[in-house]
C-alpha cells in the first residue's frame, strides 16, 4: 500500500466509485494510458478516471480524456458497463471497487500527451495491444467498440 487508507477515499470503499473510461478511435488505432496512481500502478489500460458528484457520466467521460491525453473526441455511444473489484485480505472488503462506463468516440483533435494521473499515452493499432498487457476486461470493450456501426473510423 503506497499511501494509508485513512488518506485515501478510493481504497477499502464503503460503496463502489463510478469511473469512467473511453474507447477513442483514430483510425483502427486506439488510444492507451499507463496508469500513475493505484489501483493499477504502472499498468496499460483506456482512459478515464472517477466521475464527479454533480458531473453527467458524458461531461465525466470528456473530462478525462483532456486531463488524462490532451486529447478531444466527436459524439460519445454508450458501450459497456464494468465492474474493476481489487479484493482486500478481508473478502468482505474489496481493496477497490469501480462501476466503470465505458464509452466510445472518435478522435477529432489533439496528439496524446500525459497527464493528470497517467505516466504515457499513446495511439495503439491492433497487432501492438498484445504488448500492453491489457485487462481481459480492457480488451473486450475495445473489441465490442469495434463491432459498432461506423468504428473504428
Amino acid at each position: 500500500m503506497t499511501e494509508p487508507a485513512a488518506r485515501n477515499r478510493r481504497e477499502f470503499p464503503d460503496r463502489p466509485w463510478v469511473g469512467i473510461g473511453v474507447v477513442a478511435f483514430r483510425g483502427d488505432s486506439v488510444l492507451l494510458v499507463r496508469r500513475g496512481r493505484p489501483p493499477r500502478l504502472g499498468e496499460w489500460s483506456l482512459p478515464g478516471g472517477a466521475q464527479r458528484l454533480g458531473e453527467a457520466a458524458e461531461q465525466a467521460a470528456r473530462r478525462e480524456l483532456r486531463e488524462e491525453t490532451g486529447i478531444e473526441v466527436g459524439p460519445l455511444r454508450l458501450l459497456a458497463v464494468v465492474d474493476a473489484i481489487t479484493p482486500g485480505d478481508d473478502p468482505a472488503r474489496p481493496r477497490f471497487h469501480y462501476t466503470i462506463i465505458d464509452y466510445a468516440a472518435a478522435w477529432v483533435a489533439g496528439e496524446p500527451r500525459p497527464g493528470d494521473d497517467v505516466t504515457e499515452a499513446a495511439w495503439t493499432t491492433p497487432a501492438d495491444l498484445p504488448r500492453h498487457g491489457l485487462s481481459p476486461e480492457a480488451l473486450r470493450v475495445i473489441e465490442e467498440a469495434r463491432r459498432l456501426p461506423g468504428f473504428p473510423v
